[in-house]
C-alpha cells in the first residue's frame, strides 16, 4: 500500500484548504483511513478517521471545522479544513488503520505528509 498526501500550503487564518491522499497497491474501499498532524516540537496528533462507509469521527480540535471524505472510485481520501487557525499549522499525514484506535500505532501505512501553514 502506498499513500501520497498533497494539497498543503500557506493560508490565512479563517481560510480553507482541502488535502488529498491518493492510495495505490491495495483495496482502498476496504480500508479504514485516518488523518494525523504533527506540529513542530510536538507529538503526532490524531485528527480524524473515516470508516469504510461515509461515517467519520474527529478529534475535538477538528470537530465542526474539518470534514473527512473519500472517493473509493478514485482511491482517494480527503480532508476539508475550514476556518483554519494558526494552531492548525502542522505537517498532515494520511494513514491506513491496521486496527481500531486513534493512536498512531494503530495505523500501519503512512503517506509522506504535506505541510499546512496558517498565518495570523
Amino acid at each position: 500500500v502506498q499513500l501520497q498526501a498533497s494539497g498543503g500550503g500557506l493560508v490565512q487564518a479563517g481560510g480553507s484548504l482541502r488535502l488529498s491522499c491518493a492510495a495505490s497497491g491495495g483495496t482502498f474501499g476496504s480500508y479504514v483511513m485516518g488523518w494525523f498532524r504533527q506540529a513542530p516540537g510536538k507529538e503526532r496528533e490524531w485528527v480524524g478517521t473515516n470508516r469504510r462507509s461515509s461515517n467519520s469521527y474527529y478529534a475535538g480540535s477538528a470537530r465542526g471545522r474539518f470534514t473527512i471524505s473519500r472517493d473509493n472510485g478514485k482511491n482517494t481520501l480527503y480532508l476539508q479544513m475550514n476556518n483554519l487557525k494558526p494552531e492548525d499549522t502542522a505537517v498532515y499525514y494520511c494513514a491506513k488503520a491496521a486496527e481500531h484506535g486513534t493512536s498512531w500505532f494503530a495505523y500501519d501505512y503512512w503517506g509522506q505528509g504535506t505541510l499546512v501553514t496558517v498565518s495570523s
